[in-house]
């Protein structure tokens, strides 16, 4: 028996998301119970994240859809400083040095309305 396919969720236009800007945050749901996911772009490419700290489970952000530091080179955690790969999510710095942001998973695709990225849910961390 094969495994349940989750629909893919519109996170936004790819144009809202710009190298080392906003974020954009969605709620959802893990094992523990409501969660949020977030998405940047770095380098070009956007990547999605479970919004908790590696070191202690806290929110990213400093304020709504702020993940990255002023360089926009590094996602840190506005609560202990840890400082975050936007890439690969590997805390470089910090309390964490060495742990992982969960990943989600992203990818980006035309649709009839234009460029959009979207988040591939799985069953361990779901939309709301």
């Amino acid at each position: 028996m094969s495994e349940p396919t989750r629909e893919a969720v519109r996170v936004c236009a790819s144009d809202e998301l710009v190298d080392g800007g906003a974020g954009v945050r969605l709620d959802a749901q893990d094992a523990g119970g409501e969660a949020v996911v977030f998405f940047v772009r770095y380098d070009g490419k956007p990547y999605g994240y479970l919004n908790r700290c590696a070191h202690v489970p806290m929110e990213l952000d400093w304020a709504a859809g702020q993940f990255f530091e002023s360089s926009g080179l590094y996602l840190m955690c506005a609560t202990h400083g840890a400082i975050y790969e936007p890439d690969t999510g590997k805390c470089v710095g910090g309390p964490c040095r060495g742990a992982r942001l969960r990943p989600v998973a992203v990818e980006e695709r035309e649709t009839p309305e234009g460029r959009a990225v979207f988040w591939l849910p799985d069953d361990a961390l779901r939309p709301a």
